[in-house]
Order: C-alpha cells, then sequence, then structure tokens
C-alpha cells in the first residue's frame, strides 16, 4: 500500500477513526478534517473544517495522494423538516466544497473516493441489487441521488474517481451493531417486524481492506456496492448476534411497537423495518476476497476480542 499523505474529510467519526489507524499503522500521513478538531493531539493530524466553505484545510490536499470523503450527518434520527435539510446539505456541501479544492490544487490528489449508501436502491424485498439496479423511492433514496449527483457534477480531471456505497458496517465501537448489540444484551434482540427485511451488512476490517483497495489498485474506478456477498434476513441476523453475545431466543417485535420504540429514541422506524439484499458484483468482478463473507463468523470475531 502506498504511504503518502491521506486526507479524510469527516474522519473523525465510526468509519474514519478505524481508517485513521489503519493507514497510520501503514505508514501513511493521515489528516482529519473535522468540525470538531482535538487539542490532545493523536496519531493523525486534525484539521478544522465547516464542509461547506474553502479555508485553510485545502493546503492538505495538494500534493496528497488521496482524498476520502466520508462527511455527512448521521442519519439515525426523527427525519422532521430541519433534521431532512442538514442530513442532504452536509452530504452535498462536502462533496461539492472538496471537488472544488481538489480543482484549485497544484498538484491534485491521485484519487477521490467518495462515500455514499446502498440506501439509494430503497426497500427492495428479496429482490437482488447490484451496481445496475435503479433508484428506488423515499427519503434515504433522495438523499442519496442528491449526494451522488454532487458528486458526478465536480468534475476532477485526471483524478480517479470512486463512489462507494457502503452498507452496515459492523464493528463494536460505534455504528447500528453497538446499540443492536446493548438491546440484545438487555433482552431485547428479537427480529423486527416482519423480520425478512434484508440487512447487507460488511465487517469493519472488510471495509478498511476495500478502502486501501480502492486506495491502491488505479484499475478500481466507478461505483461499487460495499457488503459481502451473503446478505441475510433481519431475523437471521437478530438470531445470529443473540448466539454470539450468549443470549436466549427473543420474541419477534411486531411493526407497531418498532415504531413507538423508534419514536422513544428518537429515530425512524424505516431503519429497522426496510431493508435491501445487495451484491458486491463489480468488487466480485475485480478479484476482491472477503475475509468475513459470513455473518455468524463475522460476529464471532467482533465479539470474541
Amino acid at each position: 500500500m502506498k504511504t503518502g499523505r491521506i486526507v479524510l474529510a469527516g474522519g473523525s467519526g465510526f468509519l474514519g477513526k478505524s481508517l485513521a489507524q489503519v493507514l497510520v499503522a501503514r505508514g501513511c500521513e493521515v489528516v482529519v478534517l473535522t468540525r470538531q478538531p482535538s487539542s490532545q493531539g493523536g496519531l493523525a493530524r486534525e484539521v478544522f473544517w465547516d464542509g461547506r466553505q474553502l479555508g485553510s484545510w485545502t493546503e492538505s490536499l495538494d500534493g496528497a495522494d488521496a482524498v476520502i470523503n466520508l462527511a455527512g450527518r448521521s442519519v439515525n434520527c426523527r427525519y422532521n423538516e430541519a433534521n431532512r435539510a442538514e442530513i442532504n446539505a452536509s452530504r452535498v456541501d462536502s462533496v461539492r466544497v472538496v471537488g472544488e479544492a481538489i480543482r484549485r490544487c497544484a498538484h491534485p490528489p491521485r484519487v477521490w473516493i467518495q462515500s455514499s449508501s446502498l440506501a439509494i436502491y430503497g426497500d427492495t424485498g428479496d429482490r437482488w441489487c447490484d451496481e445496475s439496479t435503479p433508484e428506488g423511492e423515499g427519503f434515504p433514496v433522495d438523499t442519496c441521488r442528491l449526494w451522488e449527483a454532487a458528486f458526478n457534477e465536480s468534475p476532477t480531471p485526471g483524478v480517479r474517481r470512486v463512489l462507494l456505497r457502503i452498507g452496515f458496517v459492523l464493528g463494536k465501537e460505534g455504528g447500528a451493531l453497538q446499540t443492536m448489540g446493548r438491546l440484545t444484551r438487555l433482552g431485547l434482540g428479537g427480529s423486527a417486524g416482519s423480520g425478512r427485511q434484508y440487512i447487507s451488512w460488511i465487517h469493519l476490517a472488510d471495509m478498511n481492506r476495500i478502502f486501501a483497495a480502492t486506495l491502491d489498485r488505479e484499475d478500481l474506478a466507478g461505483v461499487f456496492n460495499v457488503a459481502t456477498p451473503e446478505p441475510v434476513t433481519n431475523a437471521e441476523f437478530t438470531g445470529d448476534l443473540r448466539r454470539a453475545l450468549r443470549r436466549p431466543w427473543s420474541p419477534p417485535v411486531p411493526a407497531w411497537a418498532v415504531r413507538i420504540g423508534c419514536w422513544l429514541m428518537r429515530t425512524e422506524a424505516c431503519l429497522a423495518l426496510t431493508g435491501r439484499r445487495c451484491f458486491p458484483e463489480r468488487l466480485v468482478r475485480h478479484g476482491f476476497s472477503f475475509r468475513w463473507p459470513r455473518l455468524k463468523d463475522a460476529l464471532g470475531d467482533l465479539y470474541a476480542r
């Protein structure tokens, strides 16, 4: 893996922190663009940006090996008007300003890796989705459509461009698994609604290996679904999670109870009640091998540590 300077825009979240550790361990200089730089220092250098305007942070991109944009407000919230606007703006504005900064570089990064989400396919039932599947419907789809349009409309000539549609990333230190694990330990680990909605997931270690591959390999460009080739239903996922945590069977939670629970937790029930069955067609075609393709093994690895 190349060991130049890697800029992580919005890199202070769950994915960014894990990726920064991996990159630093491999000898990279890592610069994290964040709204709240830490005064305590760390392995990565943190630089202030607001995700909307050009500023002194753009100096970090000039001569960098790559920029990876992970910025975006969490969707784990109520979808009221204000939150919807912030969710969309945090994604669109960050993409727009990163593109503008790259175009102003005397020596632009050789690759721009941009995050997106498998949510662009909507709620697809048991139908398989690859990178050619049409977009779905609903607010999460609209957000992804705006997000990807901003990327496509920000040309950066001479820069290799990668768009990662990321699924449910499994890690104990953050993300949805942290919440699900906590609920399961409390005896609330039953399937949600029908339990038939699919979860397209990926182990955090494989997520970082995909970031590394897209940094290194000049043949990787364009759109990629990022999830294991073996998605599972919600019922299968919650069952494997209970077994990994050594918890007994829990009764299914009907959809109406999920909606009440999500309202109390100040989030949206669609995050639990909808899903998509995605296949990483282009990663597989390019020879990427998943270290943790099966959920049982992935959870066993995470919770054995």
